[in-house]
Formats: structure tokens, sequence, C-alpha cells
């Protein structure tokens, strides 16, 4: 198995270069299992929300906890949306509304090029 990471937009790209070398390198690593595993645990991939096809990307690092959100596209593409540090246990409503806005910007642009 081999699934192939994208990205969606200026999003995800401004939220990773603010995270030092030790962050980004475990993002690679849960990369590198999403990329890779048939079965991927929800330690590290999780559904949202039922009614959307959002997903997010779950990466610890000591304490922090960082999350960024996707979706699968064509089977074997996962397009990656924003990313936040959550700092509560309860993920902020403005940055699941951007995600979810995100996707069907996507979605909407890839119908129109058909």
């Amino acid at each position: 198995m081999f699934r192939e990471i994208k990205f969606y937009k200026h999003y995800f790209i401004e939220f990773y270069l603010t995270l030092d070398q030790k962050e980004q390198e475990k993002v690679d690593y849960v990369f590198n299992i999403v990329r890779t595993l048939n079965q991927v645990p929800v330690k590290f991939l999780k559904h949202i929300l039922d009614s959307e096809r959002l997903y997010e990307l779950r990466v610890s690092y000591g304490r922090i906890a960082l999350r960024i959100f996707c979706c699968f596209d064509e089977g074997n593409i996962i397009i990656l949306f924003n990313g936040f540090t959550k700092k509560k246990s309860k993920t902020p409503k403005t940055e699941l509304d951007l995600a979810i806005k995100l996707m069907n910007q996507y979605f909407d642009e890839k119908r129109n090029k058909s």
C-alpha cells in the first residue's frame, strides 16, 4: 500500500513552517505511517464528521498535540488542508469550519475541471 499526500493551497505549508524541527520530524513520521500502512491506527488518523469526508491526522510530540485536517480522494490520495496546535480537548470551531470550507472548494474545483 502506498498513499500519495498532496497539499491543497497554502494552509498546511504555512502551518508546517511554524513548527520547530522536532515537530516537523514527527509530522513527517506520521506521514510515513499514513503513506505505507494498510490499516492506519486511529491514534494517527481519525474520521471527524459522519456527514463529511473529513479526517484529521493526529500528531503527538511530548505534550504537544498537532492536528491536520485532510480527506481521501481517488482512493489512495490524501489531500491536506489546514493544521493547528491543539490546546484544548475540543477542536476549535474556526479550524473545523475552515477545513470543511477548503474541502468543499477542493471538490468543487475538481468537478469544474472535469
